[in-house]
């Protein structure tokens, strides 16, 4: 099997770990449009259950067992919602304890909010910080702006699914065009 004929493997990192958090209806959501697709196979990595440095020293096996399973993707997606007008600390947290992991590897973001800006803010912070780990940003996201008029109280989507199933498209097919071009240019010489 040749590097552009497995499955992209995506992880999809739920950047929340507050007990009230919308993420499992925005996850739930994006990961249905992902089973849609054949040619990605995702991992979705729930923070919450992640244990990382902080709650443990950064060799713990557990923090060990995250940065293999971050440097196994081909690919990442960040779910994350704006909190203060950035990304949750954990998230940071959970950028941080990898490094090399990260190099050469494309990442999409999908972005919630209360406000307008839909986590927009948290994703131009995001942008930057990803860019420094060398991993290359795909311009099209994914946001939910008034994330509570999107979804309903069991995680329903009552409200323009189809501008967000658009969306969604657009980034995945980005995500993997960089991904694969990344893998084979990586197939024929290491990243520097």
């Amino acid at each position: 099997m040749g590097a552009s004929d497995r499955p992209i493997r995506l992880a999809v990192i739920v950047g929340s770990v507050r007990r009230e958090r919308l993420a499992p209806h925005v996850v739930s959501w994006f990961t249905g449009r992902l089973a849609q697709r054949d040619d990605m196979a995702a991992d979705v990595v729930d923070l919450l259950d992640t244990p990382l440095p902080g709650s443990l020293d950064g060799d713990a096996p557990e923090v060990a067992a995250y940065r293999r399973r971050i440097g196994a993707a081909d690919a990442y997606v960040l779910v994350v919602p704006e909190y203060n007008r950035s990304f949750p600390g954990v998230l940071k947290t959970a950028i941080d304890c990898c490094t090399v992991e990260w190099q050469a590897k494309p990442v999409g973001f999908v972005s919630y909010g209360l406000s307008r800006a839909g986590g927009l803010r948290a994703v131009e912070h995001l942008r930057q910080v990803m860019a420094e780990l060398h991993a290359v940003g795909v311009r099209d996201s994914v946001c939910f702006p008034g994330v509570l008029d999107h979804f309903d109280d069991d995680g329903g989507f009552p409200r323009d699914e189809a501008g967000a199933a658009l969306a969604a498209k657009a980034m995945l097919d980005q995500l993997a065009w960089w991904a694969l071009s990344l893998r084979e240019a990586k197939a024929r010489r290491q990243y520097v």
